[in-house]
Order: structure tokens, then sequence, then C-alpha cells
């Protein structure tokens, strides 16, 4: 993504890279180690292959992971969290910890 197309606002331009709800639950996902694409569709759930497929696209072509094709027969692809990637972390270790409080509360209620 080049940088004049980002937006102004440092928050708006995280939200650009990973506004999606199955581009946090990929990073979720890959912040623990390289996963093959049948792991993350697994693992994610109700996404459609489709749809993962573009959101790993879209995230390789951000720079937050990379894509290693390995020449075997059936191809074995797996994809890992670039360092960039990796820097989300606090942003979604604080999703995690309000999450947890915000189900807390609710529970309480």
């Amino acid at each position: 993504m080049m940088e004049n197309t980002l937006p102004a606002c440092p928050v708006e331009t995280t939200l650009t890279l990973i506004s999606d709800k199955w581009k946090v639950l990929i990073l979720r996902d890959l912040l623990s180690g390289t996963k093959r694409f049948s792991e993350l569709k697994r693992s994610i759930g109700s996404v459609s292959q489709k749809v993962l497929t573009a959101q790993l696209r879209q995230m390789e072509a951000s720079g937050l992971l990379s894509r290693t094709v390995y020449p075997e027969v059936p191809p074995r692809v797996e994809y890992t969290l670039t360092e960039l990637g990796h820097s989300l972390k606090p942003v979604l270790d604080a999703m995690w910890d309000w999450g947890t409080q915000y189900k807390e509360r609710a529970a309480g209620e």
C-alpha cells in the first residue's frame, strides 16, 4: 500500500489494514506461528475459501504476512506474519483485554 494513499489519521490507517473481522482472526491465529491455509480455514470457521484467500492476499500486499509455496504435489502453502504483522500484537492484546472485560461486565448484568 502506497503511503500517499493512506488516510491522514493513524487510527484510520490501522483500520484500513485490519478492519475486516477475518483479518483480525488471521492475525490472531498467525501470532502463534506459521499456518497452512487449511489450518487457518479450520481455526477461523465460517469464512469461505474465496473470502479467506482474498483476505490473505490483501494482507500479503500490505506487508503483514508472507506466503510461501513449496514445490510439492499437492503444493503446500504456508502463511507467516512478517515483522510488521507481529507489531500488531499489542493492538490484538488490547482487543483481547477489552473483550474479556466487556464479557465479564455483560455477564454481571
